[in-house]
């Protein structure tokens, strides 16, 4: 008998469709969240900055607006990594996202709701 162990071949884990184009769905998600974020930024910049137009403030709402799409944008990133590095577990990541979209939501409106009051 030989002293060295053969490998077992790894046979690859084979994804369906469905997984990958809902992976690219969640990966898109935080593409559209973060150019709505560069945009607003870049209209922030263009019409209060350079052209003067407008003197906008930043209040409490559009604070809220700026950190609500960035979160969102990362958490949309994570899911998508998360979801790529582990198929086993997509439909408990997914659920968890949805929760934690929906709670950070909520805070969020209560969060302005307070400042306002």
């Amino acid at each position: 008998m030989s002293k060295v162990k053969k490998k077992r071949a790894v046979t690859p884990i084979k994804t369906s469709e469905r997984d990958t184009n809902f992976e690219k769905i969640i990966r898109f998600s935080g593409w559209l969240f973060l150019l709505t974020l560069v945009g607003f930024f870049g209209a922030w910049i263009a019409l209060d900055w350079v052209l003067e137009i407008v003197d906008l403030e930043l209040s409490a709402i559009t604070f809220t607006f700026i950190i609500f799409i960035g979160t969102n944008s990362a958490i949309s990133f994570a899911l998508a990594t998360k979801i790529k590095n582990n198929r086993e577990r997509k439909k408990q990541f997914f659920h968890d996202w949805l929760l934690g979209e929906f709670i950070f939501g909520i805070l969020a409106i209560f969060a302005i709701a307070a400042y306002v009051w």
